[in-house]
């Protein structure tokens, strides 16, 4: 398969973990030079480090929380080089209460990093990708993009909200090459569960017993396809389930 991603740079929201780190692995190893944003200083040192001694790439990181409109704007304005591809990962789910029982901090921290966050870092780019006439914003949605559950009304409300930006942003992008995408997994085993059940592995665990789940690699290297396509495809979407999954709530668990 030709590599079209070699020398390109690239951001990755929340790339400290999960599918974040894994496509900025799977971009490394392509050769593409990578702009890693996170929380979390250290895991971003380490990944760093990793990349350019692994893939002889630059790789240049920036510690801060998306929900920061104002260190959104200051990282941006300090890039050096175009961007060719914004990967906007960063995102969460917090708590499954039904919508009379949910905490309204818990909406708050899900509409600011899902919603916000990724609208941010899109104003911010996607000028600089009109007035070049190319580049490529790829957004991680969900299942919950596409359908609603109990237990995940503002998740799922945000997850909407992204294919909704997704689809509007392709359209306001029109008559330029630049490439708007949206890729949208269902159960994937990463810190996603941990984080939405408040920091308790053991009840987050529960929900890939007895299946096997998506990993971070398997939508990595879906993120990876989307933006290795040639100058003139445009992959709109792509819902990747674990073939024990079937739609946000049916999932097959082995007896």
């Amino acid at each position: 398969m030709k590599n079209r991603l070699s020398n390109k740079w690239a951001i990755i929201t929340g790339a400290t973990s999960g599918i974040g780190e894994a496509t900025a692995y799977a971009f490394g190893e392509s050769g593409c030079n990578l702009i890693l944003t996170g929380r979390r200083q250290q895991r971003l040192d380490e990944i760093a480090d990793t990349l350019r001694s692994d893939y002889n790439i630059e790789v240049e990181i920036a510690a801060f929380d998306i929900r920061d409109a104002d260190a959104c704007r200051s990282m941006v304005e300090g890039l050096s080089n175009p961007i060719d591809i914004l990967v906007n990962n960063a995102g969460l789910a917090k708590g499954v209460e039904g919508v009379y029982d949910a905490d309204l901090e818990d909406w708050n921290l899900m509409i600011d990093t899902n919603i916000k966050g990724l609208m941010t870092m899109t104003r911010l780019i996607s000028p600089k990708m009109k007035k070049l006439d190319r580049g490529h914003i790829i957004n991680i949605g969900s299942i919950a993009s596409h359908e609603s559950y109990p237990g995940g009304s503002i998740y799922c409300a945000t997850k909407h909200a992204v294919k909704a930006f997704t689809e509007a942003t392709k359209k306001d992008l029109h008559g330029t090459k630049v490439r708007v995408s949206m890729v949208s997994p269902g159960l994937v085993d990463t810190e996603f569960s941990v984080v939405r059940y408040d920091g308790d592995k053991s009840q987050a665990d529960q929900v890939y017993e007895d299946m096997q789940p998506l990993v971070a690699e398997d939508i990595a290297e879906v993120i990876h396809f989307t933006a290795n396509r040639p100058p003139h495809v445009n992959i709109m979407d792509t819902i990747v389930f674990p073939v024990d999954q079937s739609s946000a709530t049916m999932v097959h668990y082995d007896d």
